[in-house]
């Protein structure tokens, strides 16, 4: 049965892209948390450093234009619509947008890999929430699955490491070590997703198509209470455990995360790499997927498979394809700690 569509919409977490919109970018991020203000001007800092801008906004922006220039290959022909959740275009603006464009039923493509409530959920929670901010004509959506072992995922990850692995001396590098990233989130949320089976799965096929056997899954950006449990072990501290067994070469994948982002260019680019020059360690950062040619069609390759409820729902590995409907108890929230101990605010804890 063919399903009906009259448009694409890419969701994302959103960047500011300029120092005056840090604080702005900080307070939607962080509204209804009770972080303090002194610590959101600390994080502030981290995006100074980068003059503040975030590369995630311009990378959507060349995601969506290569896969519009990608989409005619595959028999596709659908306007392309993008929103936030936490900068401009905020999601919305982009649904009233949407609205008056005539736009009744839209696909929507998350730039999560994996189901966690911050990188699934939340996004359908903040599709809800524009739809009634909108009104009565608001779009309906169907949300694309997570694809994090679709053979266009695993090989765009492959490449990109492949490519990192090439910056290591031919003889160091059989004994080189991967440790692959992603976006640490609360053990209490963990527990209500198939976040990390989801991530070790990615790991697994990537390593497997380097043909490396070296890797571990870490975890960066950790924030929230201090008293809550999140997952670990820490980018930097696994950095010092491979010092003291002597490892002299790693290369981080942030497998995690489809764009570059301040996670990445603040956590791994600045933090990482300053523990790994002070350890004597060689780190090596492989690129995120961005606009990889294999990406690119795998994205136009989901549109066409939930256009058509018999197209062939292509993954590798042994999990399956991943569900296309949510179930009503499918990624559900954190536990909250006791409010009253400092945090530390996340500046993206979805994994985009």
């Amino acid at each position: 049965m063919t399903q009906n569509y009259d448009a694409l919409l890419v969701l994302s977490f959103g960047g500011p892209e300029g120092m005056a919109d840090v604080m702005p970018f900080l307070e939607n991020v962080l509204r209804g948390r009770n972080v303090p203000r002194e610590r959101m001007i600390e994080v502030s800092h981290h995006y100074e450093m980068f003059g503040g801008v975030s590369p995630i906004n311009n990378q959507n922006r060349l995601l969506i234009n290569r896969v519009r220039e990608v989409m005619p290959r595959h028999n596709i022909h659908l306007p392309i619509y993008w929103g936030n959740r936490n900068w401009h275009p905020m999601l919305a603006d982009t649904l009233e947008q949407m609205k008056a464009d005539g736009i009744k039923r839209a696909i929507t493509f998350v730039t999560s890999a994996y189901s966690s409530y911050s990188g699934c959920r939340q996004y359908r929670e903040d599709l809800a929430k524009a739809q009634e901010a909108v009104g009565e004509g608001a779009p309906q959506f169907d949300k694309l699955r997570v694809y994090y072992n679709h053979p266009g995922f695993i090989e765009a990850n492959a490449d990109c490491l492949r490519a990192a692995l090439h910056e290591i001396p031919p003889e160091r590098r059989a004994e080189t070590r991967i440790a692959f990233t992603a976006h640490s989130i609360p053990v209490s949320m963990a527990t209500n997703c198939t976040y990390e089976a989801q991530l070790s799965e990615t790991c697994r096929l990537v390593a497997e198509a380097v043909n490396h056997p070296h890797w571990q899954l870490v975890y960066q950006s950790r924030s929230g209470q201090a008293n809550q449990a999140w997952l670990e072990p820490d980018i930097c501290d696994y950095l010092h455990t491979l010092r003291r067994k002597a490892v002299t070469d790693v290369v981080i994948a942030p497998v995690g995360f489809i764009s570059d982002h301040i996670e990445v260019l603040f956590d791994l680019d600045t933090e990482a790499r300053q523990v790994s020059q002070e350890i004597n360690l060689n780190m090596i950062r492989a690129a995120t997927v961005g606009t990889h040619p294999a990406f690119i069609d795998m994205i136009c390759e989901l549109i066409t498979e939930r256009m058509n409820d018999n197209a062939v729902r292509r993954f590798i590995g042994t999990r399956g394809a991943n569900h296309d409907v949510c179930p009503v108890n499918c990624c559900l929230p954190a536990v909250r700690p006791n409010l009253n101990t400092e945090a530390r605010p996340a500046s993206n804890a979805s994994g985009d």
